[in-house]
């Protein structure tokens, strides 16, 4: 017997729920599915953080894939870091875009920063608000 495995989500912690947004949203192109104000006492048992944990996840899909944007409110929180791409862990995010140029341009005005030295042409790497690595890859 097959014990069948289908996706989820995959889940991405941020310091500002509402600037996380509007940069997937707006420019990225994500569109907004729902939230979910977690429940303390479960969230802190199944994530392994000592309460008062206070998450609220939004979740946001691009073409199927849904992207779950998890907010603490808590004091504590790790800082963001820029992790090495050779880290072991979730590294990036890959996205087709059409105008791979504009797109490039409006960037800087959500926050986000582009790799300048990651510039290889149809690619390029640009971090959101808190630091993720997304690559953007031209379509042809």
């Amino acid at each position: 017997m097959t014990n069948k495995v289908s996706m989820n989500w995959v889940g991405l912690a941020v310091t500002d729920l509402a600037r996380s947004r509007r940069f997937y949203e707006e420019l990225l192109g994500f569109t907004y599915q729902r939230e979910l104000e977690a429940p303390d006492q479960a969230t802190s048992k199944l994530l392994q953080i000592a309460p008062p944990v206070n998450l609220k996840a939004v979740y946001l899909t691009l073409d199927g894939f849904v992207l779950e944007l998890l907010h603490f409110d808590r004091e504590g929180n790790p800082p963001s870091r820029n992790r090495p791409m050779n880290e072991p862990g979730f590294t990036h995010l890959s996205l087709n875009v059409d105008d791979l140029a504009g797109l490039l341009k409006r960037v800087p005005e959500f926050g986000g920063t582009v790799i300048e030295d990651s510039d290889v042409g149809p690619a390029i790497c640009i971090r959101d608000p808190d630091g993720q690595l997304i690559e953007l890859l031209a379509n042809s």
